[in-house]
């Protein structure tokens, strides 16, 4: 695929990038440092850090292994990132976890995990980050959410609960965000082509009777387009919310879908 952008394009900027391992993590960072960003990069494995960091350079990637739902792991992501690279001036929370199951078979554990990553650590994490955007006046903040967080689906409802709480959370915040020069957007992505996304059609099909392969061609027929997006394509998105190309977006959950959902 093509890099639709400049390598000056986020030229000047600290971005922090959280769920680095991750395929939209990964791609992301990728795609910020070859947009002219300078990035820190975090997860909980330490080898795909390592691997991601020798693949964008040295000089222009900073890795943290860092496990984001504990607060002295957040305090520390983010004084340390502040030492290497200054200021952080963009943030991209890509850190989560799919999983569940029907209601009736959900437990405490599933209930709070899930929400725990996906939705209160991010919240505690930009807090943290925004207070150096807002003494600026100057930054962006993505989210990823799901199209999951825009409708309900069979089996989903603890994920799709808990990425509904980060699209509201971006359309709340995004409001007091921009009175201090801040962007706050979401990006709501269908079936990507990752590990995670390959997981959740696996699970499906087995809550079906039906193969990974059976399951993987049925949900490419109920995509307009015929084929799960690409992490590089929802990376390009992200960059392009993070860049000042955007700033007069605030507040949106962009789809990236396929044609599978329109609204």
């Amino acid at each position: 695929m093509n890099f639709p952008f400049h390598d000056k394009t986020l030229e000047g900027q600290h971005i922090l990038i959280t769920g680095a391992t991750g395929g939209i993590g990964y791609a992301a960072a990728k795609a910020a440092v070859a947009a002219g960003a300078r990035v820190t990069i975090t997860g909980r494995n330490e080898g795909k850090l390592s691997e991601l960091k020798q693949e964008c350079g040295d000089d222009n990637v900073f890795a943290v292994r860092a496990d984001l739902s504990k607060p002295q792991a957040r305090d520390q992501l983010v004084e340390s990132a502040a030492n290497e690279f200054g200021p952080i001036t963009g943030l991209l929370n890509s850190a989560g976890i799919g999983g569940g199951d029907i209601v009736e078979n959900l437990t405490e554990e599933d209930l709070r995990g899930i929400m725990e990553l996906n939705y209160f650590s991010l919240v505690e994490l930009t807090q943290l980050v925004y207070k150096g955007m807002k003494d600026k006046e100057k930054g962006a903040i993505v989210n990823i959410a799901s199209l999951s967080g825009l409708r309900g689906t069979h089996g989903n409802s603890a994920y799709s609960a808990s990425k509904f709480a980060v699209v509201g959370f971006t359309q709340a915040f995004a409001l007091e965000a921009i009175e201090h020069g801040v962007r706050v957007n979401a990006v709501c992505p269908g079936y990507v082509d990752t590990e995670m996304g390959r997981n959740a059609i696996k699970s499906k099909g087995e809550r079906n009777g039906r193969s990974y392969e059976e399951q993987l061609d049925l949900a490419k027929e109920s995509i307009p387009s015929g084929r799960l997006t690409s992490p590089e394509e929802v990376a390009n998105t992200i960059v392009y919310l993070l860049s000042d190309a955007s700033e007069n977006i605030v507040g949106e959950s962009v789809k990236i879908s396929g044609g599978s959902v329109m609204r």
